[in-house]
């Protein structure tokens, strides 16, 4: 039973996380670009706000009875 719940977040977390390579969604207004002469700096600080929302909302509902 525990098992079977935790492969289907697993896989809900694969399918999500695919999507969003798909989507491109790595390049939100927000996300922090800073480029030098050598280098890029990239923190994807919105992407990471948006990801937290969705996981926790799947999460809620996961381990909701």
């Amino acid at each position: 039973m525990v098992l079977g719940r935790t492969l289907i977040a697993i896989g809900a977390i694969l399918v999500v996380a695919g999507l969003l390579l798909i989507l491109r969604i790595g390049r939100l207004p927000g996300d922090i670009v800073i480029r030098g002469r050598y280098s890029v700096f990239y923190f994807p600080l919105a992407t990471c706000i948006v990801l937290s929302l969705v996981l926790s909302i799947l999460a809620w509902m996961l381990n909701r009875k």
